[in-house]
């Protein structure tokens, strides 16, 4: 007599997948790298041979921060994350998603921004990066705009250090204070405190 195969209860994805997983720690470990770099040559260092070093890798690490957030936008438009828990409040939502729509802006506008400031401060056609490899600056621009872009630059930066402090406090409130079953575990390497929270490897993009 065939058997009925068991049928098991089907739960909502909960977890990032491992794409959006590698995006977001890889651009994670090189923003708090390039704050690092910024504070150092900016607040901490003698002008000098290691002072332009350690700005060439500066200007290096914000082109590749472009980069990988353009890559990383195009895939979360292509791939959206998991949804929230229902028994999420609406504000932790909409606080949620705007917090992430500001690191986007965040993480594209800063190197952008730096970009141009460097623009203003050389004649040549580009910017020296890591193994000399070249990387055009933005035309026409004046020392006053360039010092301007700067300015903003630093602006964002502190910005860019606000929200990282609250996303950090969020996350830790989320996984070890929060109801079980509510936002645990989404970011691996954070585990799920509840057998509720199911993996899923298709979809979700931080």
């Amino acid at each position: 007599m065939a058997t009925v195969p068991e049928v098991r209860e089907q739960h909502p994805l909960r977890r990032y997948s491992n794409p959006a997983v590698a995006f977001h720690w890889i651009t994670a470990t090189l923003v708090i790298v390039q704050v690092i770099l910024g504070f150092a040559f900016a607040e901490f260092m003698e002008r000098g041979p290691a002072r332009s070093e350690v700005f060439v890798w500066h200007k290096t690490i914000g082109a590749t921060i472009l980069l990988l957030s353009i890559a990383r936008l195009i895939y979360r438009l292509n791939n959206p994350p998991p949804p929230f828990p229902p028994e999420l409040p609406q504000w932790e939502r909409v606080a949620a998603v705007w917090n992430h729509r500001a690191f986007y802006f965040l993480l594209i506008a800063l190197p952008l921004t730096g970009l141009v400031a460097v623009s203003g401060m050389t004649d040549n056609w580009y910017t020296p990066l890591i193994g000399g490899i070249p990387l055009p600056v933005v035309p026409g621009i004046g020392e006053s705009t360039g010092d301007l872009s700067g300015d903003l630059h630093v602006v964002l930066v502190f910005t860019t250090i606000a929200l990282l402090v609250l996303h950090i406090g969020a996350a830790l409130k989320q996984q070890f204070f929060d109801r079980p079953g509510r936002m645990a575990g989404r970011m691996p390497p954070f585990q799920p405190r509840t057998h509720e929270a199911v993996v899923s490897d298709r979809s979700g993009a931080d």
